[in-house]
């Protein structure tokens, strides 16, 4: 091997070993393979920031603007609405629920279509008397096999379609992708509904109803400021300091009238009830103080911090949220509009001080707010919202509109008239023109973390090739496949791109592993097509672990699971896919 080529592959493997460790975040772990490869040598520094231009990233970009906009015109919401009420039977529910996802995830981004449903799917599972733990791995695991079918689907396609272009003079059309990818969708889906909720361990289908795991009584109670107490002409940002910041005021009682998250820097009077939260010996310890008296004549409800103006609403830590790995304490909650009450992780909710808990993704806040804000305030944090009481989201209900201007977009793709990038971007033009985005929401409805990692991979994946590094793996694995062993190759390329999506994340997976697919096809002759639809496939079925892919993670917290609850429904429907699809690309692109 040339000097090059070792280069390069030190760089990939310590980026891979990154990945998998999950520190840095993915998006620094490829800004710093981008910095390594340049040191070298083996990226030249002219094309360092080539990859932040790319058509890929730029029509990655276009798609999460696209479904923000399709997200705010509420016809999925309505549609998932409508079927979760004409379905009651559990199997067909689940069956109607992750088809709907599944088919709007091959025209929308997959996280995207997932926020949409999983309210619908929570609400659903409580009048219904399911656990969550039954429909939110099936909804997970059928927004990523919807991506499957289109261009458009998910990032890992519109790569390999990129990479074709450079290979073929032209790229994967819109709908190239169905054949395999909508036919391992519906296998997948229907393995899902009749096998794959069965395979989750009992003792998850009994996940803790959100009433009990937010029981108020354990962690709140009701303190009376008293005559010539220290705290009357106080603030309420004042009474807070004075415990260490362990507790917080969620809502204040003053002549008979309620007001919940009431302003931290309103002065207290005496006779003020105060409904505060905090550890069980911080509370005992403010109510020991000078000045102020336990009250509780009521029992202590819910809803009872909530009222017209402020909404209660549990919400799970997104991908890419400013809250990730940082505490409490420090995220900003409170400068955002939101007052934390509660915290829970994997089904338990959290009991030691929450201020000093660090966020992890998943992770479910209970959360209180001016309703008005609400929906921007939780959008800011990177928080979906759940079980919402009180929330509303008031987006345009021009839905039919919405779909007319999206498919207005996709025409000029699908008969190859425009680059999809042209006619996307031309679509969230005319989205912000007619109101279904506003201008933060064009900014905010970009992941920027996923438009780094591919904007520092591409030029790092053109170096796989370049060193002549692809070509000498493609020629090793050709050598123990043997060159006539196509449908044994396919299946080598399809079983290390999912094992490679599993650990790292997808768009990743595939910048690295189109090289290789393309020098693999030019070992055995013939077109590349199958390769890296191989690739395609491969980069989007991660379904082993929760940190594999964003959907797996967004429902860990919420479904109550564990890391190994994955696995024993994801590897037999991985080995469904991998007996299905090589027949199908052999089949298609052979």
């Amino acid at each position: 091997m040339s000097l090059d080529q070792w280069l390069i592959f030190g760089v990939l493997a310590g980026a891979m070993a990154l990945f998998v460790v999950g520190r840095p975040r993915y998006d620094v772990v490829a800004a710093l393979a981008l910095i390594a490869s340049v040191l070298v040598g083996i990226v030249p520094a002219g094309e360092a920031f080539s990859g932040f231009g790319h058509p890929a990233v730029i029509t990655v970009a276009a798609v999460l603007i696209v479904s923000r906009a399709l997200q705010n015109a509420g016809i999925v919401s309505l549609l998932a609405a409508a079927l979760s009420s004409h379905f009651h039977h559990p199997r067909r529910l689940t069956a109607a629920l992750v088809g709907l996802c599944a088919a709007v995830s091959a025209f929308m981004n997959n996280v995207g279509a997932l926020a949409i449903l999983l309210p619908v799917a929570l609400e659903t599972a409580r009048r219904e008397e399911l656990s969550p733990a039954e429909l939110l791995m099936p909804l997970s695991f059928g927004a990523i096999l919807g991506g499957l079918a289109t261009m458009i689907g998910t990032p890992p396609n519109v790569i390999i379609a990129s990479f074709r272009a450079q290979a073929m003079g032209a790229p994967f059309g819109m709908f190239d992708f169905a054949p395999v990818g909508a036919a391992v969708a519906f296998l997948g889906v229907a393995y899902l509904v009749a096998v794959g909720y069965r395979l989750i361990p009992r003792e998850r289908t009994g996940r803790t109803p959100p009433e009990q795991l937010f029981e108020i009584r354990d962690y709140m109670a009701e303190l009376r400021i008293v005559e010539d107490s220290p705290f009357v002409g106080r603030t309420i940002a004042a009474f807070e300091r004075e415990s260490e910041d362990s507790l917080a005021v969620t809502a204040r009682i003053r002549d008979g009238e309620r007001l919940p998250a009431p302003a931290r820097r309103s002065r207290l009077r005496a006779g003020d009830v105060l409904l505060v939260r905090g550890e069980a010996n911080a509370l005992e310890k403010a109510s020991a103080a000078p000045g102020v008296e336990l009250a509780g004549e009521e029992e202590l409800e819910l809803e009872s911090l909530a009222s017209d103006d402020i909404a209660l609403v549990e919400a799970v830590v997104g991908h890419g949220s400013p809250l990730e790995g940082r505490t409490l304490a420090a995220a900003g909650l409170r400068q955002a509009g939101l007052n934390l009450l509660a915290a829970a992780r994997q089904n338990r909710r959290i009991t030691t001080r929450l201020e000093a808990m660090r966020v992890q993704v998943g992770d479910v806040l209970l959360l209180q707010g001016p309703d008005e804000t609400l929906a921007d305030a939780l959008a800011s944090m990177g928080l979906l919202p759940l079980m919402q009481r009180g929330l509303r989201f008031d987006g345009p209900r021009r839905g039919l509109v919405a779909v007319a201007i999206f498919a207005a977009a996709l025409v000029p793709i699908a008969f190859g008239w425009l680059a999809a990038a042209v006619a996307l971007s031309a679509a969230v033009v005319v989205y912000a023109l007619t109101g279904f985005l506003r201008p933060k929401e064009l900014y905010e409805a970009v992941d920027w973390p996923v438009l780094v990692l591919l904007g520092a991979m591409i030029p790092v994946g053109g170096a796989l090739e370049s060193t002549g590094a692809a070509k000498l793996l493609a020629d090793a694995l050709v050598g123990l496949a043997g060159s006539g062993a196509r449908w044994l190759l396919l299946t080598a390329i399809l079983v290390l791109t999912m094992t490679l999506s599993d650990a790292m994340n997808n768009a990743a997976t595939a910048v690295v592993m189109a090289p290789i697919a393309l020098s693999v096809a030019a070992g055995v002759g013939g077109g590349p097509d199958a390769f890296l639809m191989a690739v395609a496939v491969g980069a989007s079925c991660a379904f082993l672990t929760p940190i594999g892919h964003q959907c797996n993670t967004l429902v860990l917290g919420p479904g109550g699971y564990r890391f190994g609850d994955y696995w024993r429904v994801g590897l037999p429907l991985e080995v469904l896919i991998v007996a299905v699809a090589v027949p199908l690309l052999m089949l298609v692109w052979g």
